[in-house]
């Protein structure tokens, strides 16, 4: 039975506790929701997983698990060829790198790679991070490619073979397919936005120059297609995605075009034309992108659909200006049940059941939910403002690295730590603190670098500089950053979802919508080139905040009491030294470099040292919580 609600909108009459898979997962919350769109094409998009294939285990909204999208998928494509339809899978990479379930294997995603190529995708292509180490990439090239062998397109990245040391594509530069039902011919290319920081086995051609390439020209002056699909690693609003709508509609000026991107982790869809769009899925399995098309011709053979609805001439026939339709959703069982009008005994299918029985298998083969502590409070990367006591940087800033970064080879030495706020990327929530948690945390290898004894008044400023907040800079500032191997805005983004960058990149942003009823749950309220119904869960608005690029502790500083030395006021005034030594994470070693030169000190790279050896991000947060939050829950 369907419960009409006071939004117009309706809820299945489902129990009151719905489960995910994972034994841990919390039950999905009640609230009304959205349909999906279905037309005459239609499609499932996901990106930037980042190895949260398990759902989210202390987030209600985004619990189901990769099995559960397994058999959601399987359930719609039996709609799809109940009704003669067709439904297809996109994946637009960064699969890898952000949850244990990838990050705490030897070798790293030992168990996700066989979880990963149970979902029947039709298209694929990598993302930045299965490229940033050599044997992520090599990884890519001789595990997942083959998984998805034919559908899996990379038109713009270059490997070297392993095997053979032979410059090669990392996977085919395109491809055309015929839709089983409908018979829509579809090009499809796979891309990666113009990355820098790839590991020197790979090779990213600026997509502006991919355009060019007489494969590429030749693939898009072909008249037999009736629908460009091109699937990226690449931001909606973005020069690369820009580039590619130019070079198609150059030659061919009326066909449609879908986009799905990625990269920014945030949902949005956006308008190029009448018969362009694009659609990005969000971040973290927290979202499911639906998009369908209707009106597009059908140059190959159709068969007859069975759906009232697409038997409709107007629907069916080729329209001047196809019709283009997105759903946001939260990936939780409340939300599959709804949408496949099924319950929790007639949803799972036993491939799905099978996928999530993996995923649990593997969890705990990694003891993933063995505690380190308990959190007393929850800290937030977006929804608490910097700095504030529930900000997860500022308890970074004022409370792990003052009581973590130490040498025992500098002791004593005064310490002014850096770090970019994207090596920080998920929420810690109040209650168990888990080896999974670490990893959600901060997944990254990198380890700590110093230079010993930089002039206090030069290192002092450098916060100010990497934020980009002296006001002297002025023009200066463009050419720093222009000289930066990688903008300090994917310091942010690339590492972790950065709310205020997003904005930046376009007019996409969730927002306060006119509703504030109590009982819905809290999430995303998406406003899109469409409007404010994208996502298909109504929720109470969520505020988010903006955070620097660049956060400093400084530790080791002796203190003068503020009333004298004698005082015993608590409130201390750290003294300046003359000299401390400056610690980073690798990752930002180059803007650290470049913006002491910029300052005028004349550091290199050899002037760098490693520092705590063998203690990684990830480590010493784990440490810390050890220490600090030993605490039953």
């Amino acid at each position: 039975m369907i419960v009409r609600s006071l939004y117009g909108l309706s809820i299945l009459a489902l129990p009151t506790a719905i489960h995910a898979a994972q034994p841990s997962a919390p039950p999905a919350p009640r609230a009304p929701l959205r349909e999906l769109p279905w037309g005459q094409l239609n499609f499932l998009h996901t990106t930037d997983i980042h190895g949260w294939h398990a759902g989210h285990l202390q987030e209600p909204s985004f619990s189901a698990d990769w099995g559960d999208y397994i058999s959601f998928a399987e359930r719609l494509r039996e709609r799809a060829d109940n009704e003669g339809f067709d439904l297809l899978l996109i994946d637009t990479g960064d699969r890898i790198e952000g949850n244990g379930l990838y990050d705490a294997s030897d070798p790293k995603g030992l168990y996700t790679s066989e979880i990963l190529k149970e979902q029947d995708i039709d298209v694929i292509c990598v993302g930045n991070h299965e490229l940033y180490k050599q044997n992520s990439s090599e990884n890519e090239f001789l595990t997942t490619v083959p998984n998805f062998s034919g559908n899996y397109l990379a038109s713009n990245l270059d490997i070297f073979d392993p095997k053979s040391g032979e410059r090669v594509p990392l996977a085919p530069r395109f491809k055309k397919f015929t839709t089983k039902h409908q018979g829509i011919r579809v090009l499809a290319f796979g891309f990666i936005f113009d990355f820098t920081r790839n590991a020197n086995n790979t090779v990213i051609q600026p997509v502006r120059e991919t355009v060019k390439e007489k494969w590429f020209q030749e693939a898009i002056r072909n008249r037999d297609v009736d629908l460009f699909l091109v699937a990226g690693h690449v931001p909606l609003r973005s020069e690369e995605f820009n580039s590619i709508f130019k070079a198609i509609r150059g030659v061919q000026w009326d066909t449609p075009i879908q986009f799905f991107g990625g990269h920014s982790h945030v949902r949005d869809y956006s308008k190029y034309d009448s018969k362009a769009f694009a659609l990005q899925s969000g971040r973290y399995m927290e979202t499911v992108g639906f998009m369908s098309i209707t009106g597009l011709a059908t140059g190959g053979k159709r068969n007859e659909p069975n759906s009232d609805a697409l038997k409709d001439s107007e629907t069916m026939a080729p329209l001047t200006s196809p019709q283009f339709a997105r759903r946001y959703i939260d990936n939780n069982l409340f939300s599959y049940y709804h949408h496949t009008s099924l319950n929790s005994t007639s949803f799972p299918t036993s491939h799905g059941q099978y996928v999530s029985k993996m995923i649990s298998s593997a969890r705990k083969e990694l003891n993933l939910d063995t505690r380190l502590g308990c959190a007393p409070l929850d800290l937030w990367t977006n929804r608490a403002p910097y700095p504030s006591k529930s900000s997860i940087f500022s308890w970074l800033q004022d409370f792990v690295f003052p009581g973590m970064i130490h040498d025992a080879g500098r002791v004593g030495k005064p310490t002014l730590a850096l770090t970019n706020t994207g090596a920080l990327r998920f929420d810690i929530f109040e209650g168990p603190f888990t080896i999974d948690t670490t990893y959600a945390v901060s997944p990254f290898t990198n380890s700590f670098r110093y230079i010993a004894d930089v002039p206090f008044n030069v290192a002092k400023q450098l916060l100010l500089v990497l934020n980009n907040e002296l006001p002297e800079l002025g023009s200066a500032a463009h050419a720093l950053r222009a000289k930066i191997p990688m903008s300090s805005k994917h310091l942010a983004v690339d590492q972790a979802y950065n709310f205020q960058a997003a904005l930046a990149g376009g007019s996409q942003h969730q927002t306060v919508l006119d509703n504030d009823d109590p009982d819905l749950p809290p999430g995303y309220t998406t406003v899109d080139d469409a409007g404010a119904d994208g996502d298909d869960t109504v929720h109470s608005p969520i505020k988010f905040y903006g955070v620097p690029t660049f956060i400093e502790s400084r530790v080791g500083f002796l203190s003068t009491a503020s009333k004298g030395p004698k005082s015993t006021d608590a409130t201390q005034k750290p003294e300046d030294p003359d000299v401390v030594d400056l610690v980073f994470i690798d990752f930002v070693q180059d803007h650290v470099l470049l913006a002491l030169n910029f300052l005028g000190a004349d550091y290199r790279e050899d002037d760098t040292k490693l520092y705590m050896e063998g203690v990684t991000m990830t480590a010493l947060i784990g440490n810390w919580v050890r220490e600090n939050w030993n605490e039953e829950c």
